[in-house]
């Protein structure tokens, strides 16, 4: 069986590849068998023989647990470290104690630090608005921090009230912020709300959790973003984030982003707020640091001294670039920009067009690709990958549950696993064979041959099963 390895230059993949497969539970076998037909056929396709992929079947979630006792199998983290390159379904989440999610699980153990998750529409493809072709984007989700990697204490329990005393101790000022950290506060609230005049006895307890974002965790997610946006000739990168609120984390994951494409990607980017400065001194060359700084902060002439010094600063060190942006050379370069989270939820349904490639943490990344996958479809055909491009170690999944109730029924669009499978080819290089299955699926569509999802909202349609729907993005490749 022979490996993809991870050399200097890149990934280097034989020509027969092993790769190691989940095949999921609740739906993920009947997805997994149309799947592989459909990456089976476009490399045959494609290469004419000269290339196959050898498929290893290896255990996760519910398959696991009843052939082997364990959730995540050790054999099974050991297959995708020494292969690099997996593709799984959907997995079940373990109920109660143990390991909070597979799918976080294997982010984490393998550092997978990068979730990509492109959206496009395919034409013909049901929307919920007007203009579905507008979106076309690229998420790039941190993977392995922020409120993902499961730092949390539970209510009532002692290490809860161990990290809350020490809070209490170490972090007086922050303590206060902890509304019902106190039996005080609990008891007072009590007495009110059971509408009692006396003191009663609650205990207090209070959940908490630790958000964690680290400059090398932010940096190498917004690294990678940039990296991909300049490959793929994209237009602009936006931060998103919410540092407006939590300003050491988010707002710290937004100056690590900046200060990254600055020291790594100078001459091939540039900032949103540089573009104006270059731009007003191309329309009034003899612009001063201080005038152009009043003209992009509007509030100026209200700050500190300290405050508009700073601003100057920033004038003058954009006006330093003037060899390699100025004289509108800036319009080529590589836009990076920033976005509050919950403004950016509103505007990539009203202003689709002005996102690209988007880099981001952990929970906003979650709401924010499920939220644009419903603008192209629904979440039942959106891929996803999970990615470090260090190691070169990569799964590529479905990103929807495992939809027990439909098991073994041979009707669910496995349009997301497919699509993931595309992914994979392409980042292995198989850049022929992706695109037959991108062929394949536009076809299938387009001609209205599409499982019973999008079959009751397209007029005149047919309704394929599981299996027939591969079958026919066989067809039009």
């Amino acid at each position: 069986m022979s490996a993809i390895t991870m050399t200097a230059q890149g990934l280097n993949v034989p020509h027969n590849p092993t790769i190691p497969f989940i095949e999921g539970d609740g739906t993920g076998p009947d997805i997994w068998k149309a799947s592989v037909k459909v990456f089976d056929a476009a490399v045959a396709k494609a290469y004419k023989g000269d290339r196959k992929i050898t498929w290893h079947e290896v255990l996760a979630g519910e398959k696991a647990f009843n052939k082997a006792g364990n959730w995540l199998p050790e054999a099974t983290l050991e297959l995708f470290k020494k292969y690099l390159v997996g593709i799984k379904g959907p997995l079940t989440t373990p109920v109660g104690g143990g390991i909070r999610s597979l799918n976080v699980a294997l982010r984490q153990i393998l550092d997978l630090y990068v979730c990509l998750r492109p959206v496009r529409w395919f034409e013909g493809v049901p929307s919920p608005v007007k203009r579905p072709q507008d979106c076309d984007m690229v998420i790039f989700r941190e993977n392995t921090e922020d409120i993902y990697a499961g730092i949390e204490w539970a209510m009532g329990t002692p290490e809860a009230a161990k990290v809350l005393a020490f809070i209490e101790k170490e972090f007086p000022k922050e303590f206060k912020k902890i509304r019902f950290g106190t039996k005080e506060a609990t008891n007072q609230w009590a007495s009110y709300y059971e509408k009692e005049q006396h003191p009663s006895d609650h205990p207090v307890t209070v959940g908490l959790g630790l958000k964690a974002v680290s400059a090398m965790g932010s940096g190498r997610l917004v690294h990678a973003a940039i990296t991909y946006a300049l490959r793929e000739k994209r237009k602009s990168v936006t931060l998103v984030h919410k540092g407006n609120i939590m300003k050491y984390t988010e707002g710290s994951f937004k100056d690590v982003g900046y200060s990254c494409a600055a020291a790594y990607f100078r001459n091939e980017t540039v900032t949103e707020r540089e573009t104006w400065i270059l731009g007003n001194r191309e329309k009034e060359p003899g612009l001063t640091a201080e005038a152009n700084a009043k003209m992009i902060d509007p509030g100026f002439d209200m700050m500190t001294p300290d405050q508009r010094g700073k601003i100057v600063k920033e004038v003058e060190a954009a006006l330093r670039l003037w060899a390699s942006h100025g004289d509108g050379k800036w319009k080529s370069k590589l836009l990076i920009k920033d976005s509050i989270a919950d403004i950016t939820l509103q505007q990539v349904l009203t202003r689709p067009k002005d996102f690209d490639v988007i880099a981001t943490l952990n929970l906003n990344g979650d709401y924010l690709s499920d939220a644009l996958a419903a603008q192209v479809g629904g979440i039942g055909i959106a891929p996803g990958a999970n990615i470090n491009y260090h190691t070169g170690h990569a799964i590529f999944e479905a990103t929807h549950g495992t939809a027990p109730k439909y098991a073994n029924l041979d009707q669910v669009n496995p349009g997301s696993l497919i699509l993931s499978g595309e992914m994979m080819l392409r980042y292995m290089g198989w850049i022929e064979a992706a695109d037959l299955i991108i062929k394949g699926m536009d076809g299938a569509i387009t001609a209205k041959t599409v499982t019973y999802d999008f079959h009751r909202m397209m007029e005149g349609a047919t309704k394929l099963k599981c299996s027939e729907f591969a079958d026919a993005v066989v067809k039009h490749m």
